[in-house]
């Protein structure tokens, strides 16, 4: 392909796409470029393995640390595994292109997004998505695009289209919005506790400025001579549907209608429907039967063919009594019970919350800032991370065997998604200064765990004893559509999130959203549908939260006795050395002698933590001492270390060590040294001055009583 080069300017910043240049062998292949931050992506397609079911998309997204001109830690010195945030990222490109494949597709699909270059003013993420959607047009692969996604900040009562970190974390929005020309079709947000409106009117606002994006990508390819590609979907075996349909609607409806069966009494239910007036009707046929041949050529025939209908009559009932199987109304959440403090105090806080079937054990964990996550490793300007939340999800919680591996997209995703939602309502490092890690454990899912995980991060992190500036909650909403009937379903289970069309994220406070999370199933939705879900789910999260709110009222006023006792001070950055010590001997001595855990910062800022309060106070007063000013006049207790002919040393504080003379150590001649002080003695001086060296001199001359007993009192 020639190169060809495309500039797209909109909000006074410039998009530039290049094709041609790079990857030739790749599908499809684009350099996406604004500022000095630069994404390849290339799209690739190959013939479908036999037997696939699903639709084989891979989708990856690379950072290489040479784009910030950085060479990359370790023994290794080469970018490893991906770290969480590339995972996200990936996850942020897949989510809206897997929609706008045909369902039908079964080749095998690989998006790989490279960053070469990163300017920190722009973020590589945004242009990656977009570039997905231009990589498969040039690849001439099936999909309902063009797409493109783009990022709203809010500072002020202005939005900002695509803003760079900086606006990013100085505003009170960050909202990604993914749309294709039938509509929006992903949504990604976290908010500063942001009213409904708002973060429709940045929907808006995010979408009109996609449009141009459409319009763009599909001026490029006009002007490379390429159509957007279409395929015909494989004809189905309607003999094949009908005959499943003839004998298995009733009995389906029935079970759909049976409103007491819990997920699994329903799925055996199904399953044996399946199996008996199916699969065993089908066996008993003639092995010339076109059905027989049908089922016998597709071994998964059968098993579509009665999802389907599944899927049809279970929308049906939606659509046409708006009662869901389940039995509730549409708006109607799920009974709720949540418990604070679960588990023994030996974990500082934790947090048990169950909405229907779904049950999510959280914990919380108070940590130093020496635990704070280092995220240098990546091409995100931030250095650290001061509140982890992980997400586990066991076979068991689903009622299944599988091996126990490392954490998947999926778990890193939820994971996030929890951690945004809490972010906007923790304590600031001045008010609390701990790191903070919630960890919570599926027990059971049917539907929505994620927004579980947000709830049981609150209980969880109350119990602890945070103070939360609000508590939050989540809920996730659901969507059947079909043709112009619309219907949101409030607090979705398994069923409603696998046969529907929208799962649809969100938590908050009672004040506002603190973050979003929209996947669709179509090909897009028009903002009047996601504003309405987005209005719906608020009376959802208020009684979710008023419902938590009987377990835990107010964080606890007590930490946990096993969570570390955190004191701060602040100390002159060039005295960092002196409390370190040589090869760390001075720190280290503190840290045997009273057990605590100290922490020292680049501005002087020193964290002490330790179990018992005491221990952290004694390590803060060693500390202070270390670093404190000395004056002439000041008086102290100190030891005598070494004894000399012409008088004794005397540490006064840990590492400052100053000599009496012997003139100075009694009223009236001594005659020596030894006949006043022994190595050990602990002694009452007061600092006399500083010789031209800078020396400490002291004496024991002329300390009133009153100064001896307050040094005394000080020094225990």
């Amino acid at each position: 392909m020639q190169e060809f080069d495309k500039s797209i300017s909109f909000d006074g910043r410039d998009i530039r796409l290049k094709v041609g240049l790079l990857a030739p062998q790749a599908g499809g292949s684009v350099l996406v470029q604004s500022g000095d931050t630069t994404v390849l992506v290339a799209a690739t397609r190959a013939k479908g393995r036999e037997g696939i079911d699903f639709l084989p998309l891979m989708v990856d997204y690379e950072e290489r640390q040479y784009a910030a001109g950085r060479i990359p830690g370790g023994f290794f010195r080469r970018e490893g595994r991906p770290g969480e945030r590339a995972v996200l990222t990936s996850r942020l490109i897949d989510r809206p292109m897997r929609p706008l494949f045909p369902g039908w597709l079964r080749d095998d699909i690989q998006i790989v997004a490279t960053t070469l270059s990163m300017d920190e003013d722009v973020p590589p993420d945004i242009l990656a998505v977009t570039g997905a959607s231009v990589a498969v047009l040039l690849a001439e692969i099936p999909f309902y695009g063009p797409m493109a996604a783009v990022r709203v900040g809010l500072v002020g009562d202005d939005f900002i289209l695509n803003p760079t970190y900086k606006e990013i974390k100085k505003g009170d929005l960050d909202i990604v919005v993914a749309g294709s020309p039938d509509g929006i079709v992903m949504v990604e947000a976290g908010a500063n506790q942001l009213p409904e409106q708002d973060v429709i009117e940045a929907i808006d606002f995010a979408y009109e400025a996609i449009q141009e994006l459409i319009q763009a990508q599909r001026d490029l390819i006009k002007e490379l001579g390429i159509e957007i590609a279409t395929a015909q979907p494989p004809e189905e075996d309607q003999n094949l549907i009908n005959f499943i349909s003839d004998r298995a609607t009733k009995d389906i409806k029935q079970i759909l209608s049976q409103y007491d069966f819990d997920k699994k009494a329903r799925d055996q239910a199904l399953d044996e429907i399946k199996q008996t007036k199916i699969a065993d009707a089908i066996a008993e046929l003639p092995e010339k039967e076109p059905i027989a041949i049908a089922a016998s050529e597709d071994s998964k025939a059968i098993d579509k063919a009665f999802k389907k209908l599944t899927k049809k009559l279970m929308r049906g009932q939606i659509l046409e009594e708006g009662i869901r199987v389940d039995g509730r109304k549409l708006d109607q959440v799920r009974p709720i019970t949540s418990r604070a403090g679960v588990l023994p105090n030996r974990v500082h806080g934790s947090g048990l919350f169950r909405r229907g079937l779904t049950q999510v054990l959280s914990i919380a964990t108070l940590g130093t800032s020496g635990d704070a996550q280092d995220t240098r490793d990546d091409l995100n300007p931030q250095d650290e991370k001061r509140y982890l939340h992980h997400y586990n999800f066991p076979a068991y919680s689903v009622g299944e065997t599988r091996p126990m591996r490392t954490p998947g997209r999926r778990e890193v995703g939820h994971g996030a998604l929890a951690e945004r939602a809490l972010i906007p309502v923790l304590p600031t490092v001045e008010e609390f200064p701990y790191v903070l890690r919630v960890v919570s454990e599926v027990l059971s899912s049917n539907g929505s765990t994620s927004m579980g995980s947000v709830c049981g991060s609150t209980l969880c992190l109350m119990d602890a004893g945070v103070p939360l500036a609000k508590p939050v909650s989540g809920a996730a909403m659901g969507l059947i559509k079909e043709g112009d009937e619309v219907r949101i379903l409030t607090d979705i289970q398994g069923i409603e999130d696998f046969l529907g069309d929208m799962d649809f994220k969100v938590a908050g406070t009672d004040v506002g959203i603190t973050a979003l999370q929209m996947d669709m199933k179509i090909t897009g939705l028009p903002l009047e549908v996601i504003a309405d879900a987005i209005r719906k789910a608020q009376p959802a999260r208020i009684h979710i939260l008023e419902e938590m709110l009987k377990a835990i009222a107010e964080p606890r006023k007590e930490l946990s006795p096993y969570a570390p006792r955190l004191l701060t001070m602040k100390i002159d950055p060039d005295l960092i050395g002196m409390v370190i010590g040589p090869s760390g001997k001075t720190i280290k001595a503190i840290t045997e002698q009273t057990g605590a855990k100290i922490d020292i910062e680049d501005d002087g800022k020193v964290i002490i933590a330790a179990v018992e309060g005491e221990k952290a106070e004694m390590a803060r007063k060693m500390v202070f001492n270390i670093t404190r000013k000395l004056n002439e006049g000041d008086v102290y207790v100190g030891k005598v270390t070494r004894i000399i002919d012409i008088g004794a040393f005397v540490e006064i504080l840990p590492g400052k060590e100053g000599m009496i003379h012997i003139s100075q150590l009694a009223e009236g001649r001594v005659g020596k040294v030894d006949d006043e002080v022994a190595v050990g003695d602990e002694i009452v001086v007061k600092i006399r001055g500083f010789d031209q060296k800078n020396r400490l001199n002291l004496t024991r001359l002329g300390i009133h009583p009153d100064e001896a007993a307050q040094a005394r009192a000080e020094a225990e």
